[in-house]
This record gives structure tokens, sequence and C-alpha cells, in this order.
């Protein structure tokens, strides 16, 4: 509750009317102090935070995976030239063997041996490379998985953004619409009185001047007292008053009761 305020405590004197039109100015301001709260709480704008923080967490998640997939492609390109040049070699003994050109029984062993161990050497390097194959297949799958996640939820979040202009668009077009009237509207308002408003207005939450109705502040929903009010009726048409209760312009309307 503010400092209880007395009729002709603010100096200011100002047609009914033009009192009147206040209201208008504070509606306005309302509508104003609304649209700007719908801006700042379109849905879309929350929507598109959380996709873009979506989108980022893949973002590395897909990195990963396609430095994985660069590592094994180089593993399988090693795996693949360790085969081969055991392969190859294997070729080239069992060829000198075939060929007869190997004359002594030592000499014959010997690469008999040598192309068993190149047999056996080679089974391995094709189980590694198998096993590598394998795990690249799976690594490029992954990969290829979170690529298509990745181009669809661009795909959602450009929607999301497109929502949010037009949200933006409307909200914006209210807006200037509510401000033009609200100029013309405070055009035959005195810049004391819009300046005294101004900082009520300020000062409790954006509401600066309240209806008096039915014995009741429209600002701070608060019944004057009977002495109160007779104060007020006995005051001028034209005084510019405050509600004894929060401190905000009280405007006199027909529904005052007084």
């Amino acid at each position: 509750m503010g400092e209880p305020r007395r009729p002709g405590r603010d100096p200011l004197n100002a047609d009914p009317f033009i009192q009147l039109r206040l209201l208008d100015v504070q509606a306005l301001d309302l509508r104003l102090d609304q649209l700007a709260h719908r801006r700042r709480t379109v849905p879309e704008v929350a929507e598109g935070e959380r996709l873009r923080a979506e989108r980022a967490k893949l973002g590395s998640e897909l990195a990963t995976a396609q430095a994985q997939v660069s590592d094994l492609t180089r593993e399988q390109r090693k795996a693949e030239t360790d085969v081969e040049q055991v392969r190859t070699r294997r070729a080239r003994d069992e060829q000198r063997l075939q060929s007869g050109q190997v004359g002594s029984a030592r000499d014959l062993q010997s690469l008999q041996s040598e192309i068993e161990s190149l047999q056996r050497r080679q089974s391995d390097l094709e189980d590694v490379e198998l096993d590598v194959m394998e795990r690249l297949e799976a690594a490029t799958a992954h990969e290829q998985e979170l690529s298509a996640r990745e181009t669809e939820l661009g795909s959602k979040l450009a929607e999301v953004d497109q929502a949010r202009d037009r949200a933006y668009a409307s909200i914006d077009a209210e807006a200037e619409q509510a401000r033009r009237e609200r100029t013309d509207t405070a055009a035959g308002v005195s810049d004391d009185l819009l300046k005294l408003y101004e900082k009520r207005r300020a000062q409790h939450g954006g509401v600066g001047a309240a209806a008096l109705r039915q014995r009741r502040c429209e600002g701070c929903r608060m019944e004057l007292d009977a002495r109160y009010l007779g104060q007020i009726a006995a005051k001028p048409d034209d005084a510019v008053l405050s509600c004894e209760e929060c401190g905000r312009i009280l405007v006199r309307t027909l529904e005052s009761g007084v």
C-alpha cells in the first residue's frame, strides 16, 4: 500500500474528458505491453532454441562419427595393402616352387615353409581386413543415420524459424497500429498530465491511471472509504486525483459512485 494521497495533492487540473482520454492511453499502453510480452514469449523462439541445441549436439556426434569413418577407411586401406603384399609374395614363391627353379632339397624345404608361413599370415591379415570392413560398415551406417537426422532437424528448424518470423510480423503489425492509436489519443493530453502518468506508470507495474467505478479503484481493486469518497465528491470535476491506496491517477467516471 502506498502513502495515502489526498485530493489536491497533485497540483494539476484537466478537463474531465481529457482525463477519460488518459484511460484510453492507459489501455493502449497495456495493449503494447501485452504485445511486447507476446513477442518475447513466442513459442517458436523456445522451440528454435531447443532445436538449435539439439542440432549442435548432433553436429558434435556427427563430427565424431565422420572422424571414425575416416580412421577406419585408412585402416581398411592399410589392411588391404598388407593382404595384397603377402598374397603377392606367396604367389611369387608358389610360382618358383612350381617352376622347378629350386635346386637343393634344403632350399625346397625352406621355400615350402615360407609359403606355409605366408599362407597363415595371409589368413590372419584377411581376418583383420574383414573385421575392419565390418566396423567400417557399421560406422558408415551410423554416420549416414546421423547425417539424415541432421538434415531432418535442419528442415524442422527452418519451419520453426519461418513460423517465428510470421508471428513476429503479425505482432509487430498490431503493435505499430497500437502505437499510432496511442499517439493520436495522447495528442490532446497536456504534457504535465502525461509526465505524471508516465511517472506513476513506471512506479506501479505499467498502470499509471485507473478508473473509479462503483467506489473502487480499478488499479488496485480496493474500495475507497466513505471519508475519502466524500473528499473526492467535494473536488472540482477537473481536479486530477490520486488513489489513496495505490497512488495511481484516479479518473472519475459516470459510474464512480460519488
